[in-house]
């Protein structure tokens, strides 16, 4: 590693691979791509006679939650390494010695010869990194949440789906390899409960804060704390942001460093629901609480409704996320809600589904609900299992179906930025009607400055 005081960056943005990119650009056009083999960003040839089948990764956030991913990455070739602490790097210094060491993630994703990203940042610098690796060609696996914002969300979604038949993207939602996933919409879509009406999702987690955090010192010599900050507008350095180092759960509930308990553990509730309702974007959001605002905290107690337009098999729902002990009514006076965590739950015309991440619970509601009209899959007609989640990423960064990840940038970006709507609605403090195709709210022009957030100057999610 280098000496234990580097300089820290700067927030000029460093210039595009101009010449990486011609490179690449050749190596894409050429008559290669016409024989059924998939070229990674780098050239490498992937097929029966591949010279190699090994990705080059950079991983972007190598303590906490990126060591989860080192034994996924072992299978491949990790040649660089980011972090802004330098005693979180050295996990991974001693896990990938012959990776070379960055501070900067921008200077990190301008790595020679990258073919993909692995990114585990904080959560206000994972659009920005998202955006940026897609601009470079790079496949992208990406921690929850998306992003922090409307606009964010949008910015990534737009980025990717003119590349989504190349280039593999996967959000860090991996309980979604949990078969209940698939068993739910299977369940809901063949009409267990009937028609669809309504669904809800909750989550219990309680983290209050009162605000922003004094200036508690220097950051310590091995921390880049202009780094850690980002494109966030800056804050002294607290280490009550980073207690012990341990992660998210420290900093997340600030409105400059996350969006709370939608992004976290919401990013994995609601996808048990969003798999199953098949939506895109919400026409009008509404949000309700108990709590006054607090400019510096996203709230701990929330309830927000968003009604989706009908599809091709379900008509138009309204779809309702809890957070921090608000609840839905519980279908019947014998069954206690309170008692799952995280869960979901589907209405429908002749009954309900309850469910967490690992079961489900059938409940026929009504004389006609006798499940006889009801016929379940065979074996072979169910949805096949994810498998491993961050291999599903690899391998579709190689076989040629890179959109068919579980939580690509699509879908996923749907998602978050339906949470964001939430947040924006609670900001507002009334209904808002959404323009979906414009990222508009129409009814309420003051609204729309909370579909994003101010950043430092220097620092572009254009990257």
């Amino acid at each position: 590693m280098n000496d234990n005081n580097p300089p820290q960056k700067s927030a000029t943005v460093p210039k595009n691979p101009t010449a990486q990119s011609s490179r690449r650009d050749l190596l894409k056009k050429s008559a290669l791509a016409g024989a059924g083999l998939t070229i990674l960003p780098t050239g490498t040839v992937f097929g029966q006679n591949a010279p190699s089948n090994k990705l080059n990764v950079a991983l972007i956030g190598v303590g906490g939650r990126g060591q989860a991913h080192y034994g996924t990455l072992k299978d491949e070739n990790v040649v660089a390494l980011c972090d802004v602490d330098k005693v979180k790097m050295q996990p991974g210094v001693d896990t990938f010695p012959d990776a070379k060491v960055y501070l900067d993630w921008r200077e990190c994703l301008d790595h020679d010869d990258l073919d993909a990203v692995l990114c585990c940042t904080a959560d206000h610098t994972h659009a920005f990194i998202a955006n940026w690796a897609l601009a470079r060609d790079l496949h992208c696996y990406m921690e929850k949440p998306l992003a922090i914002t409307v606009n964010e969300a949008r910015t990534v979604r737009e980025s990717y789906l003119p590349k989504m038949d190349k280039l593999a993207t996967q959000v860090g939602m991996q309980r979604h390899a949990s078969p209940n996933f698939n068993r739910l919409s299977e369940m809901v879509r063949d009409g267990v409960i009937g028609d669809l009406k309504e669904a809800y999702a909750w989550g219990n987690r309680q983290i209050p804060r009162e605000g922003y955090l004094p200036d508690a010192g220097g950051a310590p010599e091995t921390m880049a704390w202009d780094l850690w900050l980002g494109p966030s507008p800056y804050h002294p350095y607290n280490s009550g942001y980073i207690k012990d180092r341990a992660g998210c759960l420290e900093w997340n509930m600030f409105w400059d460093f996350g969006i709370g308990q939608m992004g976290d553990m919401g990013s994995h509730t609601m996808d048990l629901l969003w798999n199953v309702i098949d939506a895109e974007l919400p026409t009008s959001i509404e949000s309700k609480t108990s709590e006054e605002f607090n400019p510096d905290v996203t709230p701990v107690e929330l309830t927000s409704s968003f009604i989706f337009p009908a599809n091709d098999w379900r008509d138009k729902i309204r779809v309702t996320w809890f957070q921090g002990g608000a609840m839905p009514k519980s279908p019947s006076n014998w069954i206690d809600l309170n008692k799952i965590g995280h869960g979901v739950m589907f209405k429908g015309t002749k009954g309900f589904i309850v469910a967490d991440f690992g079961s489900r619970l059938i409940i026929p509601f009504g004389d006609t609900a006798d499940l006889t009209y009801y016929e379940s899959r065979t074996e072979d007609e169910l949805l096949p299992d994810v498998g491993n989640f961050q291999k599903q990423w690899t391998e579709a960064c190689r076989n040629g179906k890179p959109s068919e990840t579980a939580c690509n940038f699509k879908y996923s970006a749907d998602m978050i930025e339906t949470m964001c709507l939430g947040l924006a609605a609670f900001r507002a403090g009334g209904k808002l009607e959404y323009d979906p195709a414009a990222g508009k709210i129409t009814n309420n022009e003051d609204a729309n400055q909370f579909l994003t957030k101010p950043y430092r100057d220097g620092w572009t999610i254009a990257g």
